[in-house]
């Protein structure tokens, strides 16, 4: 039935009022070009520190970024206020490309991904020689997130009065991975701070280790004036650490232009998100080798051409045995 007459003017025409009273919705975004540059120092229930410029803000994640997430060391445009001052907010728009990635998840049957921390170059395992004692399996872990997201490892061993380094090296030796080791007395009187210190210089360095080892104590030296919370201890029936870390956090390293990121400790480190495939790429004096392949080869079967390459002397047969140990780790436990 028709509801107007013939001869109908715009104004007669009714239209049908928004009930949210609010503008319709455009897929049309603004490009936000005058956004400011900065860093995410630390997350906590959704609102984000931020490093712009010389000064700290508070920031949250802009509707239009729906389920990207920004975690410690992404680097972020923001929007709004960047006074930094109390009771402000401002809004972080954009997320750029990220250079590393550091992920986990809680165990190898998990197939949520934790984003640890974004573009760092380097991964520091802390581990303690005993008081707990050392989880090589856990070290192998670390190391296969830290080749697989981009970052280079370094081994910090804690505790050398407690127990010799040697039989933990000699485990490592084949994949030439920087290292420092210091006993208690070294880091209370901050010659370990300095010697960890030289290979930090220059780099953001994410630090990670279960609970007991150290770590936060060694933060703390490199950055006496950022003190995180109190350290703890270890459980004398378990073994294990008490968390004194509870969220990752950026922290200018002092007298450099370096970054230490500490993160919470960990007490299982799950790579189900990790690719195999990827792990040769750590190994360059194999990669070449890996041409013979077959495909979607695991590096660990009868038709491996790596095996005839290392035959042929390209390539030292302890470093093929030290890429098995890495790409067969997601097959044990932390623990084994």
């Amino acid at each position: 039935m028709r509801r107007y007459g013939k001869h109908t003017d715009e104004d007669d025409i009714r239209s049908r009022p928004n009930r949210k009273g609010n503008r319709p919705r455009t897929n049309i975004r603004p490009k936000h070009e005058d956004a400011a540059e900065g860093m995410v120092l630390t997350v906590d229930r959704g609102r984000l520190t931020c490093l712009v410029e010389d000064r700290t803000v508070l920031a949250m994640k802009a509707r239009e970024l729906g389920r990207k997430a920004a975690v410690v060391g992404d680097r972020v445009a923001l929007v709004g206020d960047l006074s930094g001052k109390k009771d402000t907010l401002a809004r972080i728009v954009r997320i750029e490309e990220r250079t590393s990635v550091l992920r986990r998840t809680a165990d190898d049957d998990d197939p949520y991904e934790r984003v640890v921390v974004a573009n760092a170059d380097q991964l520091a395992i802390v581990t303690a020689l005993a008081d707990p004692e050392p989880r090589p399996r856990l070290i192998d872990r670390c190391l296969v997130a830290a080749y697989d997201g981009g970052l280079e490892p370094l081994l910090v061993l804690t505790k050398s009065d407690l127990a010799s380094p040697d039989k933990l090296l000699e485990l490592y030796g084949d994949l030439d991975i920087p290292y420092v080791v210091t006993s208690r007395e070294e880091l209370e009187n901050g010659d370990a701070a300095d010697r960890v210190r030289a290979h930090l210089d220059g780099k953001i360095t994410a630090f990670v280790g279960h609970s007991g080892v150290g770590k936060t104590t060694l933060v703390n030296a490199l950055v006496p004036e950022e003190r995180r919370r109190v350290t703890g201890h270890v459980n004398a029936v378990t073994g294990r650490g008490r968390h004194t870390t509870t969220s990752a956090l950026a922290l200018p390293l002092t007298g450099t232009d370096g970054w230490v990121v500490d993160t919470p400790g960990v007490r299982s480190f799950g790579l189900a998100h990790i690719d195999p495939s990827r792990v040769i790429h750590a190994f360059p004096d194999l990669e070449a080798g890996t041409a013979g392949c077959p495909r979607a080869c695991s590096h660990d079967e009868p038709d491996c051409a790596l095996d005839a390459w290392v035959e042929e002397g390209h390539a030292d047969p302890a470093r093929l045995y030290s890429l098995r140990r890495l790409l067969a780790t997601r097959e044990r436990r932390e623990g084994d």
